[in-house]
């Protein structure tokens, strides 16, 4: 990739590099299109951009606490939806038994990232074991089932009528953030031969325009003895990603992406050292990301930007609508320029939609007053 060279404007007050340096007593606030991927200005305010008194109309900034859900059945077409729109679903998906059928998305890939619990993932491919902190990247079509002896909590994002890609690293090289050997793909091992029948009665549930089907053989369906491609499920760990980082700059959330598709990036907040430069922003700029609804995942640390977070609670900020840090996070970090404080400890999962983002009938969930957490 190239790049021209091209001068921005400037006018009044200003800082030399965006994110750095800010004069004392001013607040800079960015404004960017395109997902941080496009034309940006940073603005230089007398007072906090989240400085508001009031609050009215129909869109606000909005927490989730999805602890409060209660669970379902262990089917993934039965799990809880609180978040869509055409081009995604996300559910927050309970249960606590093996899944007596399969399930088939033919409504386009989907990922589970695995808040809680562990167990063994078959499919059409094979098999692999599954943990707490696992992503499970399934391709539209596919064939699959859990079976586990504990209580899982899965969150699960579908690419509706698209697919999951990796993001590109550019001049980062192919092994940035995580090399692809890190990928681990279902094999046809002694667990996956062990389940072999020609007798047991399978069940597939195949879901196509929200609508699900069952389509019932009278042998098991996964009976898979060998394949070769690309089209495969994976799975990652967020404790294989290498976050990118930078000791004099803070990076914007899309550097942490783990996956994409046409419309949603969805990114992985993992521990990462904290920016050591004394003139470096050490918490997330005030923005408006002007074209993306931004939402997180809360799964597990201390989330630097927040105050009264907890591992299960879910945000949506919607495009347009200025936020940034909480007042007590950003004075944590205007007192750690001394860097008592060296490592972030976050575990969350955002998800970033090109197209608005409709919450379900969440009111038993939501968290009251969020929007006047950034009061002082």
């Amino acid at each position: 990739m190239k790049k021209y060279l091209s001068f921005p404007l400037r006018e009044g007050v200003h800082s030399r590099q965006a994110h750095c340096d800010i004069p004392d007593g001013l607040y800079e606030r960015e404004h960017g299109r395109n997902g941080f991927f496009g034309p940006a200005s940073h603005i230089l305010h007398k007072h906090k951009p989240t400085g508001w008194s009031k609050w009215e109309g129909p869109l606000e900034l909005t927490l989730l606490d999805l602890n409060k859900l209660e669970d379902s059945a262990p089917c993934p077409w039965k799990a809880r939806r609180f978040m869509h729109n055409a081009q995604t679903q996300v559910h927050f998906w309970k249960f606590g038994a093996s899944m007596p059928d399969l399930a088939r998305n033919g409504d386009g890939d989907m990922v589970l990232f695995f808040h809680k619990g562990e167990g063994d993932f078959y499919c059409d491919y094979g098999h692999m074991s599954y943990r707490e902190g696992d992503y499970i990247n399934i391709p539209r079509g596919t064939s699959w089932r859990l079976e586990t002896k504990v209580r899982n909590e899965v969150l699960t994002i579908e690419a509706t009528e698209d697919f999951f890609m990796l993001p590109e690293r550019g001049i980062l090289g192919h092994h940035a953030q995580f090399d692809l050997a890190a990928l681990d793909t279902p094999k046809i091992d002694d667990a996956f031969k062990a389940q072999y029948s020609d007798t047991q009665e399978t069940r597939v549930r195949a879901k196509r325009s929200g609508q699900v089907t069952t389509v019932t053989f009278p042998y098991n369906f996964l009976d898979a003895v060998g394949w070769h491609g690309d089209c495969v499920p994976v799975k990652l760990n967020w404790r294989d990603i290498r976050e990118l980082l930078s000791d004099r700059y803070h990076l914007p959330p899309t550097v942490h992406a783990t996956f994409l598709s046409n419309t949603i990036i969805v990114c992985t907040f993992a521990p990462r050292p904290i920016e050591s430069d004394p003139g470096a922003l050490k918490v997330p700029f005030f923005h408006n990301n002007d074209e993306f609804d931004e939402s997180i995942f809360y799964h597990q640390g201390n989330f630097f930007s927040r105050d009264n977070i907890k591992p299960g609670m879910f945000t949506l900020h919607p495009s347009g609508f200025h936020h940034g840090p909480h007042p007590k996070a950003f004075a944590a970090a205007a007192a750690n320029n001394k860097g008592e404080r060296k490592y972030t400890d976050e575990v969350a999962v955002m998800i970033d939609s090109r197209y608005p983002l409709i919450l379900d009938d969440v009111a038993a969930v939501k968290v009251p007053n969020y929007i006047d957490s950034w009061k002082e």
